[in-house]
């Protein structure tokens, strides 16, 4: 039997939905039922969480719930355990700069979600920070783990597209105003002093999903407004929604690449799944989602003649050929996890840190600066 090396985990927000959904039971509990993270000496690193929260009756109830005994309202007592090593953040974002600075203080590893903070500033201050304490540190970037981009991943590794021209995207779907449905998300992400805002939430998203897989972003143009200006919240008190509730993105990248991406709570899904890109080369062309990718490759295109008078007689999807999975796809937010484990415990390869996270932080904050002047904003080098 392989020697079991615990590791511990101070997790900060899981009382939310996606701290507790995707990273403490569809990625801690998971790896956990799973036996552990193997490491390369044959060893098993086991995750020990201790949760934090504001509110000690739910965390209460969700340890009780999983099996867990670990759990304070007092973050710094966390932080100060003998037994801790990394800490991760899935609160509110405005909470986020304040509680990882007191982490990097303590000299924890950081595991983070994005944005990382509130503005570009604190963003690389924390970075900075956690390279002079000589912590590990990371963002989550799921995405990447998605099975549709990790196929489109593949595709842009074995050439599939010649030379790519141009990503198009479209996110979104319709989140309920919270009179006479409950609402999909918290009333927070409406609210600008609270960090919401589809914009601060989404383009760090596709900030690394343009940069991962195709080139890096050089300049921004972004319209956003807020199209749904009433709602109500989880108690069914109507409020102000102060932040943008849609975006509609130019992202130029290196070599010429323009991508299109438009982001919206506030649009009714007309789609194969919640969000999907469609990259267009030279050679072919594919359209990915969060599972699914098909493609049609230059030899197999159609000739469609534009012709008002007459109906549509191609059956365009039908013409475009499935990519296979060929692998076993784990949830995106697990894989990560396990990544960065291995990053802390045998120091192996990580890509995605602070720096990346500080990067979306700059492309959301230019974004906005696009949309309040009128203008094309171009995305400047971070200086360490």
């Amino acid at each position: 039997m392989s020697t079991r090396i615990p590791i511990g985990i101070v997790m900060n927000g899981v009382t939310g939905r996606m701290g507790y959904r995707q990273h403490l039971v569809r990625s801690i509990l998971a790896i956990r039922d799973g036996g552990g993270v193997p490491l390369s000496d044959g060893t098993v690193l086991w995750p020990e969480p201790v949760l934090v929260g504001r509110n000690e009756a739910k965390l209460r109830d969700l340890a009780a719930r999983h099996g867990l005994t670990e759990f304070t309202t007092d973050l710094g007592a966390a932080l100060a355990r003998d037994d801790v090593q990394i800490y991760f953040d899935a609160q509110v974002t405005s909470e986020r700069e304040k509680a990882i600075g007191l982490a990097v203080a303590a000299g924890r590893h950081i595991y983070t979600e994005k944005p990382t903070a509130t503005t570009l500033h604190g963003a690389v201050e924390l970075a900075r920070a956690a390279d002079a304490a000589g912590v590990k540190h990371g963002v989550v970037q799921d995405k990447l783990f998605l099975p549709g981009l990790r196929k489109l991943q593949r595709l842009v590794d074995g050439g599939f597209f010649g030379r790519i021209l141009s990503v198009r995207g479209e996110f979104g779907y319709w989140v309920f105003e919270g009179d006479w449905q409950a609402a999909q998300r918290p009333s927070w992400n409406y609210r600008t002093a609270d960090g919401g805002g589809i914009v601060v939430d989404m383009f760090p998203h596709w900030h690394y999903v343009l940069e991962q897989l195709f080139a890096p972003v050089r300049a921004v143009t972004a319209h956003v407004t807020t199209h749904i200006p009433r709602r109500w919240d989880e108690r069914g008190a109507a409020y102000e929604a102060t932040a943008d509730d849609s975006a509609y993105g130019i992202f130029e990248l290196d070599g010429g690449v323009v991508a299109q991406i438009n982001s919206s709570w506030a649009v009714r899904v007309y789609r194969d799944e919640l969000v999907e890109f469609q990259v267009d080369g030279t050679e072919g062309s594919a359209v990915a989602g969060l599972r699914a990718c098909r493609v049609q490759h230059r030899a197999t295109t159609p000739k469609p003649v534009w012709n008002p008078d007459l109906p549509v007689t191609d059956a365009f999807r039908a013409q475009w050929q499935e990519v296979p999975d060929n692998d076993e796809y784990d949830n995106g937010f697990k894989a990560q996890w396990e990544i960065f484990l291995r990053h802390v415990a045998e120091d192996a390869p990580y890509t995605w840190d602070l720096w990346s996270g500080a990067r979306g932080v700059q492309l959301a904050e230019l974004g906005l600066q696009s949309a309040r002047e009128g203008r094309r904003v171009e995305v400047p080098e971070l200086g360490r």
